[in-house]
C-alpha cells in the first residue's frame, strides 16, 4: 500500500482554524442565540465556567484534529483519482463531507431530540463554514 503524503502542519492549522471559527460562531457572532435555542440559563453557564472548560476544549481540539486528518485524506483521494486540486477542491471537499456526513447525522437532533431546525441550521452553519475553510487550508498547503 503506498504511503499517503499528509501535511501534518496543515492538519494542525486546519484544526486550530476550526476552533477559532467555533469560538467566533458560538461566541460573539451567534452565542446568545445558541444559548437561548439550547435552553441554557445563566446558572447553567456559570456552572460550566466554575467546572472548568479546559478538558472540553482539549477534547474539542482532538476532535478537530481527527476531522482535519480525515478531510486531508478526502483531498488526497480527490486529487489522485479525480485530478482536482487547489482552493476550490478544498472548498468542495469540505462542502461534500459536510453534506454527506455532518448534515444528515445532525438532522437526528431534530428528528429524535426535538431540537429546532433553527438550532440545526445554526450548528450546521458552523460545521459548513469550518469544513470549507479547513478544506481550503489543507488544499493550499
Amino acid at each position: 500500500m503506498p504511503e499517503i503524503p499528509l501535511n501534518y502542519t496543515a492538519i494542525v492549522i486546519a484544526a486550530v482554524l476550526n476552533m477559532v471559527v467555533g469560538f467566533l460562531w458560538f461566541g460573539p457572532l451567534f452565542g446568545k442565540h445558541w444559548i437561548k435555542m439550547m435552553g441554557f440559563t445563566s446558572a447553567d453557564m456559570e456552572k460550566a465556567k466554575k467546572k472548568g472548560m479546559a478538558p472540553t476544549y482539549v477534547m474539542a481540539f482532538v476532535a478537530s484534529l481527527i476531522m482535519a486528518f480525515v478531510l486531508a485524506h478526502s483531498l488526497i483521494f480527490a486529487s489522485d483519482y479525480l485530478g482536482v486540486t487547489g482552493p476550490m477542491a478544498g472548498a468542495q471537499a469540505g462542502f461534500w463531507n459536510w453534506l454527506g456526513f455532518i448534515a444528515p447525522v445532525t438532522a437526528g437532533s431534530v428528528f429524535w431530540e426535538e431540537k429546532s431546525w433553527k438550532l440545526w441550521a445554526l450548528t450546521n452553519g458552523h460545521y459548513l463554514v469550518s469544513l470549507v475553510l479547513m478544506g481550503v487550508v489543507l488544499a493550499v498547503m
